[in-house]
């Protein structure tokens, strides 16, 4: 599929949420005008979404096969307490992703609908 790492993904796909606020902000431009604009930003983004829960969950048993293979040390000499936050945060993120879905797909679903009037 690609030979970038995870993490050059989640990168990438950092810096094009950035670019997208960038470049909604302001003044209508050529490619950013309709109500149809609208609907295609908010499907992507909720496309985004839906598939969010799947790596959260990916690379929480991902953390948990390394500390069960003993691969795993904290700096503060408190693994099991920080292994706690990571998983809850993963947990809840994913939960939040589930809900983000849900709510995008509702807008996308309402713009369905609405067109541009001169």
């Amino acid at each position: 599929m690609t030979d970038k790492t995870p993490t050059q993904l989640a990168d990438e796909a950092a810096e094009a949420i950035r670019a997208i606020n960038h470049l909604t902000q302001g003044s209508p431009r050529d490619d950013w005008q309709y109500p149809g604009d609208v609907y295609s930003l908010v499907a992507n983004l909720s496309q985004m979404a839906m598939m969010l829960p799947q790596a959260l969950e990916q690379a929480s048993r991902f953390i948990t096969d390394l500390n069960e293979g003993g691969h795993l040390r904290s700096d503060k000499d408190q693994l099991e307490h920080d292994l706690g936050e990571v998983l809850y945060g993963l947990d809840d993120a994913r939960n939040a992703a589930q809900k983000l879905y849900g709510s995008l797909n509702r807008a996308h679903n309402g713009l369905g609908p609405i067109g541009y009037k001169d």
